[in-house]
């Protein structure tokens, strides 16, 4: 294990009775690195958390945390704090014992303990709330507890499973931000289960998509978005136009529009031979600007429907070059008001061709 490893695992797998949750996963996790496990309901995010706290215990595999194997330990002895979706504080105790409790049972004196449950309860943001119960705290404010409770050890890990998912939209959003800050302040090594795509790309360093007990995909925010390298990512992460196209000679048919496949990526691509093929394609790489002249990338098409969005909306085009296809595009509102667009208007489209996943 290299000294920049926070955590390494080796083929770990996860059955229940004959279900299998966990399939042959490998993953090693940075120093100070901001991951997120996403995934949908169900495909093993939070067992794989689970394991690496040493709540589940994995059927086989190994874990090691800075080169120290523990795989059979039991969560005590693991050097990290957890942050749950449900706070998990004790409501019978104050803020300050709830922040001091893994302090207390690590005997450190209690001088040290008043000041550290101090320094962390202002590095939350609550200052002046020691003395309060759980009850007394919004939903956010018994998250941020929670998370001082977390590292008032200072652990060598945290970890974070779906800590926004019982927040309303704005707290979550703030609460985010501020776990991100918090984490690179500290450096504390982080990984977080989520479902939400938009948490993931916002806070994360690394994004590890899982799907069925397996990991389909690690790599950056940008990496995940942009060069997805499957089906499922790409229609999992962000939203994603799917058309159906064929690779033949050397070309990419896509409706009418012949393409060449050597400009687009994907298992696909950039491989010989005719077949058939599934094109995936952002809406923000449909252009909708006026372009003079011919261009294989340049189509027309109608305006169906519009969603309104805020600053932007998700227009529905129906387009000859595809039928009986849809496509959805982003277009900000200005560009609507500013040409007079609405539903029956008509819309000179261009397709950025390096964009476009081939699979």
């Amino acid at each position: 294990m290299t000294a920049d490893l926070a955590l390494q695992l080796r083929g770990i797998h996860k059955a229940f009775g004959h279900f299998v949750a966990l399939e042959h996963i490998d993953l090693e996790v940075r120093k100070g690195e901001f991951m997120c496990f996403l995934g949908p309901s169900g495909c093993g995010k939070t067992t794989l958390l689970r394991v690496i706290a040493g709540l589940e215990a994995q059927t086989r595999g190994e874990i090691r945390q800075d080169g120290r194997d523990i795989s059979r330990l039991p969560p005590a002895e693991r050097d990290y704090g957890i942050v749950f979706q449900s706070y998990a504080l004790f409501p019978n105790l104050s803020v300050a014992d709830n922040v001091a409790y893994g302090l207390v049972n690590r005997r450190v004196p209690r001088a040290r303990i008043k000041e550290r449950v101090s320094e962390l309860v202002r590095l939350v943001g609550l200052p002046g709330s020691e003395a309060k119960y759980p009850a007394q705290l919004s939903g956010g404010q018994q998250q941020r507890i929670a998370l001082a409770r977390a590292l008032a050890t200072s652990p060598g890990l945290l970890l974070l499973d779906e800590p926004l998912s019982a927040l309303d939209a704005l707290e979550r959003v703030r609460l985010r931000q501020e776990i991100r800050a918090l984490q690179q302040k500290l450096g504390v090594t982080t990984i977080m289960v989520t479902h939400d795509q938009e948490e993931a790309l916002s806070v994360a360093d690394r994004i590890v998509v899982m799907n069925h007990g397996r990991i389909e995909q690690i790599g950056t925010p940008l990496e995940v978005y942009r060069e997805p390298a499957s089906p499922f990512v790409a229609d999992f992460v962000g939203k994603v136009n799917v058309l159906p196209g064929r690779v033949r000679q050397g070309r990419l048919l896509v409706g009418t529009l012949n393409l060449s496949a050597g400009g687009t990526s994907g298992s696909a691509g950039n491989e010989g031979g005719d077949r058939d093929v599934r094109v995936y394609l952002r809406p923000e790489d449909v252009l909708a600007r006026p372009i003079e002249g011919d261009d294989e990338h340049v189509f027309d098409g109608e305006i169906e429907k519009i969603e309104f969005l805020g600053s932007f909306c998700h227009v529905h085009v129906a387009a000859s070059a595809f039928a009986p296809q849809r496509l959805v595009v982003y277009l900000s509102l200005n560009y609507l008001a500013e040409r007079s667009l609405a539903v029956g208007s008509s819309l000179r489209l261009r397709l950025l061709q390096d964009r476009v996943r081939v699979f």
